[in-house]
């Protein structure tokens, strides 16, 4: 089938969330101007650059009343005024918890305390980090970038960050590398489904000449 993405492609779901898989999530912890944290999975996620590491994700708007404009999401307005945000690693153990923060909450709950987290403090930014998670980067926020929208939608915003810390279990390292058998993280598929890491194998990059 071909459809143009003008037009109603014809199935039950749409299906471009479908094929650009599978997607990591991006499990952004970040605080309010107030102090109050918050916590949500983001799917348009990934790491864009190692000198300096940086990683980003995208954020759409909030959910609003007919003939409102819609606000940022609490994330991308956080992330904007505070400065820095941290992203947690989703595994197979957390697969829950890390769903119950996907709730559209008001900005006032806080999702750590509604997924039955913990907050574990950062060592160089403000944002704390989800304590259960094995892997965690703290990041200082470089900019954001408000993407092409449709007529009478609100953009997504894509939050850039820079990575300044880095932390890792040593419960999933072996011998100095870090081993995704131990990690089992999860991705983000089409619809209402995920995948979950099992499978490994490995290919050298070829040389030239």
């Amino acid at each position: 089938m071909f459809y143009r993405t003008d037009q109603h492609h014809g199935l039950r779901h749409n299906p471009f969330n479908a094929l650009v898989i599978p997607r990591p999530i991006g499990w952004i912890s970040s605080l309010a101007p107030d102090g109050s944290a918050n916590l949500a999975p983001y799917s348009f996620f990934n790491g864009v650059s190692y000198t300096p590491p940086q990683v980003m994700f995208s954020g759409g708007p909030r959910l609003a009343a007919p003939g409102e404009k819609a606000p940022k999401k609490d994330s991308v307005a956080n992330i904007e005024a505070t400065g820095d945000f941290v992203v947690n690693l989703a595994t197979w153990a957390l697969r829950e918890a890390m769903n119950q923060t996907a709730i559209d909450a008001p900005p006032e709950v806080d999702e750590f305390d509604y997924a039955g987290l913990t907050r574990a403090p950062s060592e160089l930014v403000k944002a704390p980090r989800v304590a259960e998670s094995p892997v965690h980067l703290e990041c200082e926020y470089v900019k954001s970038v408000e993407l092409l929208a449709d007529e009478g939608v609100e953009p997504n915003i894509i939050v850039i960050g820079k990575v300044v810390g880095v932390h890792i279990s040593d419960s999933v390292l072996t011998d100095g590398v870090v081993d995704q058998t131990k990690l089992v993280p999860i991705g983000r598929l089409g619809g209402h489904d995920y995948v979950k890491v099992t499978d490994i194998f490995t290919m050298r990059r070829p040389t030239w000449g």
